[in-house]
């Protein structure tokens, strides 16, 4: 296999042919597939490596006083031979990589051949084809995290154990000296944690990086701007963090971090600067000054790396794995954000240029990767769909003028099979409720709607009903391909909007009604997921009471076979079947869980429409759909299981529900029918309408629902997860 290692007596780089490690027991060999490089450490290696010797004793004053002992001990001839020596060897570069395990060692049951897993560790984690890894310092990759952003762990765990010894808090101001590679991810992790950031770097190129990743302000360490930022974010008290990410024989870094902190602020040294302390400066503010060594606790302890022996969790519950873990949950979530930094990807055959261009200042990089064989040419993306923004207009839309008696009045757009079974047989009985006028493409079906429920008119002509000023709310009940243009239309007319599932078919027409709740104003939208206002599951929840930890959600939908004919299965112009119906089942596995899905990853068996949909949400809980259409009609449609906290909640078919925990509860009798939650839902939706008040369910999640149901059909294509991408 091939390595890069380094001469550090004269300098040389090279790309050599070396053996392949062996698998040892307690830890994986793992094939790497993009591994990252340190232009902070390891150009500082690089570039002392090609100093003289008195350069390099100067550079390394620790090394000559361990040589001055030898020479104590073992006189001038055996130290200098053993100097040499070693001098004159190659050593290693690389610490940080993701790659895939080919084989496992005897002890490990946490991952298996062909898992995706980040690396860490100087010894362990090296620009190398093959490493082989102990456990502590590997951790798998989550779903739908690319590799190229997963080489980032080891580096991220660095920042990520500085700002843990800066111990945050919610709504102080952190100053950041230095924004390179790991300055620039501290800025993201403090702003993560709800601090306000203020960056100093004398690059104007990082400083607006910086900025676009979540800083308040950035500047040059020597310019007014940045005393100026720190002012006026600490009302003139200072800083209440400073994190030292800058290298270098300045000691500006420190001194400027004294000027710019509070009385007993907290200096934390993560980068390797001069620590000349300035002592009048730091005992009269008495300030606490912090070391954050490496990736966490564990780092240069033998018995945890070497020997894989963890640190129980009660007392250490951060350790350098643990650390890695998180980072790579940071950036699976989307709290993190890698790509911005990655300024140039080398193919690994291309290693010492690579460096010399770094080295010679030819290459202007915040991070660049090596990319190793079998990678594509262009760094494989994960497959992702955008969550889009939800960004109201500035005139938004309140109750109408109505008197607290005056009735709601409702148009519907489609009077099909599901309009007049399901809906409307609830609202034409409803007390407050006036059903206007019905609109169809055909005049015959309007009629009969209008005859049948009582609309005071019928028409085919959709523009009147939108200009009508008496008409408080349009449902949307038409064929699925029309959904999103004619709730954009309707939100554009300042109604508020009923639409039936699905919202969109496509992210285009998301983004369209999204245009539109924005250009308007109005954001009076509901798209008809009921089942999470059925009076059975919401009392099954109740029973089920608050979670603490992770949840596992079984969602198994027995649909059946569709009648020959059905335009359900016009794929080509009305979506896929999923893409239909799926969304009532994202959502009510959402409501379940409290949260909105950040990843999907579907299969589908060849042959038939069946599907297994696995969601995962950020608090680690899971949520698996399987929607099938082979089943035996007889059986139930829809079965739900939902295990946590050593509790069961259970759901049959809208008939019986239950819950087992320290209590069995379960529901008294059966119902005289299904009621999934159509009633209550029309009835939330109205007073709504009635009164101002906020749409049943929030906007931002039947946004989040239709991207995961969106999600689906691009994870089928891609034979891959997907990561719902949530605009900022």
């Amino acid at each position: 296999m091939k390595q890069v290692v380094q001469n550090y007596k004269s300098g040389e780089l090279a790309v050599l042919d070396v053996p392949v490690p062996g698998c040892k027991p307690g830890g994986v060999l793992v094939r790497s597939a993009f591994s990252l490089i340190s232009t902070g450490t390891e150009l500082m290696k690089v570039s002392e490596a090609g100093m003289s010797m008195l350069g390099k004793a100067r550079s390394r004053p620790d090394q000559v006083a361990k040589v001055m002992q030898s020479v104590a001990v073992n006189g001038v001839p055996a130290t200098y031979r053993k100097v040499m020596g070693k001098l004159d060897s190659y050593t290693p570069l690389g610490y940080s990589l993701c790659g895939v395990v080919e084989q496992v060692g005897t002890g490990i049951d946490d991952v298996k051949v062909g898992d995706l897993v980040a690396c860490a560790g100087n010894e362990h984690a090296l620009h190398a084809e093959l490493n082989w890894v102990p456990k502590n310092l590997y951790a798998r990759v989550p779903d739908g995290l690319a590799p190229q952003h997963a080489a980032f762990g080891t580096v991220g765990s660095i920042a990520l154990q500085g700002v843990r010894q800066g111990e945050p808090q919610l709504g102080e101001v952190a100053l950041v000296i230095g924004l390179g590679l790991i300055g620039q991810l501290v800025v993201q992790l403090l702003t993560a944690s709800g601090v306000r950031v203020v960056g100093v770097d004398p690059d104007p190129a990082r400083c607006e990086l910086a900025e676009r990743l979540g800083a308040a302000a950035c500047g040059d360490p020597a310019s007014a701007a940045v005393e100026t930022a720190v002012a006026e974010l600490t009302d003139g008290h200072g800083v209440d963090q400073v994190y030292l990410a800058a290298g270098g024989g300045s000691n500006q870094p420190v001194e400027l971090a004294a000027r710019m902190s509070r009385d007993r602020g907290r200096v934390v040294d993560i980068g390797k600067c001069r620590l000349d302390l300035p002592w009048n400066a730091y005992y009269e503010k008495e300030l606490d000054v912090r070391f954050s060594r490496s990736y966490g606790p564990g780092r240069y302890d033998p018995e945890y790396e070497l020997e894989g022996r963890d640190y129980p969790i009660g007392y250490v519950r951060w350790t350098e794995r643990r650390n890695l873990a998180c980072f790579l949950d940071l950036v699976a979530r989307g709290r993190v954000d890698v790509d911005p930094l990655v300024s140039h990807i080398a193919d690994f055959d291309d290693a010492v240029e690579t460096y010399r261009r770094l080295k010679d200042g030819d290459l202007k990089a915040v991070a660049v990767l090596f990319r190793y064989p079998g990678q594509a040419a262009e760094a494989p993306q994960a497959p992702a769909v955008a969550v889009p923004a939800v960004k109201p207009g500035n005139a938004p839309v309140s109750a109408s003028g109505r008197g607290a008696k005056s009735p709601v009045r409702l148009a519907f757009v489609g009077a099909g099979n599901y309009a007049t079974s399901m809906l409307l047989p609830h609202l034409a009985q409803r007390d407050g409720v006036e059903l206007s006028t019905v609109v169809t493409t055909t005049a015959l079906s309007a009629a009969n709607a209008q005859r049948k429920f009582g609309f005071a008119e019928a028409t085919t002509d959709l523009d009147a009903v939108l200009g009508d000023k008496a008409i408080d709310a349009v449902f949307v009940v038409t064929r699925h391909s029309s959904h999103a243009e004619l709730t954009r239309k309707a939100l554009l007319a300042g109604k508020a909007v009923f639409v039936e599932k699905p919202l969109a078919l496509g992210e285009d027409e998301l983004a369209g009604v999204l245009e539109a709740v924005e250009e308007s104003g109005n954001d009076r939208l509901q798209v008809g997921f009921n089942r999470r206002f059925s009076p059975l599951l919401q009392e099954a929840r109740r029973q089920f009471g608050a979670r603490t930890g992770p949840a596992n959600l079984r969602y198994l939908v027995n649909a059946g076979r569709l009648a020959h004919g059905s335009w359900y299965l016009q794929q080509g112009t009305e979506g896929s079947r999923f893409a239909g119906e799926g969304g009532h089942f994202i959502d009510t596995a959402s409501w379940l869980l409290d949260a909105d899905p950040v990843s999907v990853y579907a299969v589908a068996p060849s042959g038939n429409e069946d599907l297994q949909v696995v969601l995962r949400y950020p608090d680690g809980s899971t949520a698996t759909i399987s929607y099938v259409t082979t089943g035996a009609p007889g059986f139930p449609k829809e079965t739900l299981d939902l295990v946590a906290d050593g509790r069961v909640l259970r759901l049959d078919d809208f008939v019986r529900a239950s819950v087992y925990g320290r209590k069995k509860w379960v529901s008294s009798r059966l119902p005289k029918a299904r009621d999934k939650g159509q009633n209550a839902e029309l009835a939330a939706f109205v007073k709504a309408v009635r009164t101002g008040g906020p749409m049943p369910v929030p906007l931002e999640s039947l946004v989040a629902t239709t991207a995961a149901t969106l999600a689906v059909q691009a994870g089928l294509a891609a034979g891959a997860p997907v990561t719902l991408a949530r605009a900022r």
